[in-house]
């Protein structure tokens, strides 16, 4: 089950579209530039206070090789995460990043989500399995199914 989102508590429509959203739209906007032909996932990992983005990804082939799947075989399409292109670029060390992904991480993403001092991960849609957000519980990582605003502000 996933922790209940702060922000769903609030009554009011805030005034203007919360950080939180715009993070995420651009995680979808993100998994648009996706090669893979089964799915296309975006993240975006931002400091703590949600005021710089430390690191962007998509999943895909690695740079360098075909702009598609190695394989049709669901599970070894060849293409790397977009939660591993985004930690690649956003570091380790800085503790407390927060995530956003446009679908759920798989189990592996979320081992290394939480090897990179990520302290609380947003996800829009479940992944088909949902182990991932397991994972990242017993981890230590916050999970928030992140829909509030999905249908303001368009």
């Amino acid at each position: 089950m996933a922790a209940e989102d702060p922000i769903q508590q609030l009554d009011p429509t805030p005034d203007r579209i919360p950080l939180e959203e715009v993070y995420m739209r651009m995680a979808e906007e993100l998994s648009k530039r996706s090669t893979c032909a089964r799915l296309q996932v975006g993240s975006v990992i931002t400091t703590g206070d949600l005021t710089q983005v430390l690191g962007i990804g998509y999943n895909g082939n690695a740079r360098g090789l075909p702009n598609r799947c190695d394989s049709t075989q669901p599970g070894n399409c060849g293409c790397i995460h977009s939660e591993q292109n985004a930690l690649i670029k956003a570091g380790a060390q800085l503790p407390g990043k927060v995530m956003f992904v446009s679908a759920s991480p798989c189990v592996m993403c979320a081992k290394m989500i939480i090897n990179t001092n990520v302290a609380r991960v947003y996800y829009r849609e479940a992944y088909r399995d949902p182990a991932g957000l397991d994972v990242l519980r017993q981890g230590g990582v916050e999970v928030i199914h992140y829909n509030r605003w999905r249908d303001s502000w368009r």
